[in-house]
């Protein structure tokens, strides 16, 4: 160790004072400065990251520059210590005190040949705090160019790669890493890559911003995710009211057994007796409805139903059960619109029973029964809404021939182009009409037979005890017969009652020669006013009023000759159908 003058060029501290006591100006407070260690260089004082300039030329300090309207503050002169050293380092004049410098890190020299890294890019200005009395830290107007750091030859000191913060160094006082050198282990293999300074790889500020962006992100993403699955799955609650599988309440099967006056009832009896008649003929088709009569295979039906066929048309019966079989006309009346055909080799048909339409009134609910618009087995029910309904339907044929004459019932029930022949049943399921007219809204020309306007509550049915016995002379005879008084009627008169006319066909006689008129006194020109107490308004009323009894029936009848009301009464006689 030397006598512990400076020797050479050697670094000048600034003084800076020390924590909890008096700061002192003047050359009597300068803190005393200590030699560095013999071979060790002198730590110099250097902005916060900001690389150490080259090395100043010897016998002079390095210069700082002054930020712009700043002094730059003089440094202090050198001198002798305070105290003379301690060569055994004995505190407090051997150790640093609170004003010496932090003595210089001594690394290893490296070995010969281990590369050196390039100089790292130099860090940006770091704001921190600055002392008031240490010297004004210069400001760094632009980076330093890149340039390679001197090695140093074998066996030279290491130069020291930290720097001290703020002024002078101290006990306890942070050093920050320069950026003119780079961690590397010098006792590594040689050819083994450097280690950058700094935080380890992975730990930057913007990696952490980008881990924490991520996980951010995650986060997010997996909140929203977990928002849509609830969402469903509390939209699936509230519509089903539960996870588990919904089982909505119903009643138990039952039998199927219906009180037998109910429609269920009434259908299920009436049924299997129903058919639906397909006729097709040379000119012309349709469809109908019929019901059996017998286990013969007889079906009563409408005559304008079967009229399509003619001659040598074909008939087609389906049953309830779909089962078909080729039918053949027996017989058929225009003036009743009635007709029965017959089914062979058909077994087990069930006949339809038969009631009685005199014991029917107003207000008796009924079924009707058929196949509207070829809609096979289909059910309607209904009232009877009146009775006695004088109607007359057909007339196509323009000479009067094919006109149907029908003291009919009316219901409500909805009765359809296909219904045509088709029972009206009581709840008894008994037969107490035939289908046969409806009354259409859109042709104003009255009843109708085969229009196919739909139902507008006005249906008519032909009495069954009618029915009756024109189908039992259908059967026996193939023909149906017809009461009659005996006269001809003027069907152009206009006034109330029938008026008997003054001529016959042929321009014969009015009143037929010893005919049931001719027999009671009735003359031509009388006006027939009353049939049994029945009040009668036209021609075409009294023939209805005639065609619901049989022939041989005694009828009393009103009328008015001259102003005078007369009663006559008379034996109804017979006439064969067409």
């Amino acid at each position: 160790m030397d006598d512990g003058k400076p020797t050479g060029p050697q670094a000048k501290w600034w003084s800076r004072p020390a924590e909890g006591r008096p700061s002192r100006s003047g050359p009597e407070n300068r803190k005393p400065e200590t030699q560095a260690p013999e071979n060790q260089a002198s730590e110099t004082q250097a902005p916060e990251n900001q690389a150490p300039e080259d090395q100043a030329p010897e016998g002079r300090a390095p210069e700082t520059q002054a930020p712009e309207g700043r002094e730059v503050q003089p440094s202090l002169p050198s001198g002798p210590p305070l105290h003379e050293p301690d060569e055994y380092s004995t505190p407090p004049y051997g150790g640093p005190g609170p004003w010496a410098p932090a003595p210089p890190v001594q690394r290893p020299t490296p070995a010969h040949g281990t590369p050196v890294p390039p100089q790292a890019a130099p860090l940006p200005p770091q704001p921190s705090p600055v002392d008031p009395q240490a010297a004004p830290v210069p400001p760094q107007s632009s980076p330093q160019p890149p340039h390679p750091a001197p090695v140093p030859p074998q066996g030279a000191p290491e130069q020291p790669p930290y720097t001290t913060t703020h002024g002078a160094g101290g006990p306890g006082e942070q050093r920050s890493p320069s950026s003119q050198w780079v961690q590397y282990d010098p006792w590594g293999a040689p050819g083994q890559p450097l280690t950058q300074t700094g935080p380890p790889a992975g730990t930057e500020p913007g990696n952490r911003k980008n881990r924490r962006g991520g996980a951010f992100a995650g986060v997010l993403l997996l909140t929203l995710v977990a928002s849509g699955i609830g969402g469903g799955v509390g939209a699936y609650i509230e519509r089903t009211g539960g996870l588990t599988t919904v089982e909505l309440p119903q009643a138990s099967h039952d039998n199927g057994d219906r009180a037998p006056e109910s429609v269920a009832g009434i259908a299920a009896s009436a049924l299997p007796s129903v058919v639906t008649l397909h006729v097709s003929g040379t000119a012309e088709s349709g469809t109908g409805t019929g019901f059996v009569l017998d286990a013969r295979g007889h079906i009563l039906t409408n005559n304008h139903v079967v009229a399509p066929a003619g001659s040598s048309g074909d008939i087609t019966v389906t049953f309830s059960s779909g089962e078909t079989a080729a039918a053949e006309l027996v017989g058929k009346d225009s003036g009743y619109d009635l007709a029965v055909v017959r089914v062979k080799g058909v077994s087990g048909l069930k006949p339809l029973p038969l009631g009685n339409s005199d014991n029917v009134r107003v207000g008796d609910p009924v079924v009707a029964i058929g196949a509207p618009f070829d809609l096979s087995n289909t059910v309607t029910s209904g009232i009877i809404s009146a009775k006695q309904r004088p109607i007359t339907a057909g007339g196509e044929k323009g000479d009067g021939s094919d006109i149907s004459y029908v003291d009919a019932l009316q219901t409500d029930a909805p009765i359809n182009p296909g219904n045509s022949g088709g029972p009206l049943v009581d709840t008894q399921a008994h037969v107490i009409g035939i289908n046969s007219a409806i009354r259409a809204a859109d042709s104003g020309k009255g009843t109708e037979r085969g229009g196919q306007s739909g139902s507008i509550g006005l249906g008519f049915a032909i009495p069954i005890n009618q029915g009756k016995r024109v189908a039992e002379e259908l059967i026996n005879t193939g023909r149906a017969t017809h009461p009659v008084i005996g006269v001809t009627l003027d069907m152009k008169y206009t006034g109330d009652g029938a008026k008997v006319g003054e001529k016959g066909p042929e321009d014969g006689p009015a009143v037929t020669k010893d005919g049931p008129a001719a027999k009671a006194g009735i003359r031509s020109g009388d006006v027939i006013t009353e049939v049994r107490g029945q009040r009668v308004h036209s021609g075409e009323e009294l023939i209805v009023k005639i065609r619901a009894h049989r022939p041989g029936d005694r009828l009393e009848l009103r009328l008015t000759r001259g102003g005078k009301e007369l009663s006559v009464t008379l034996t109804l006689g017979s006439a064969s159908g067409t």
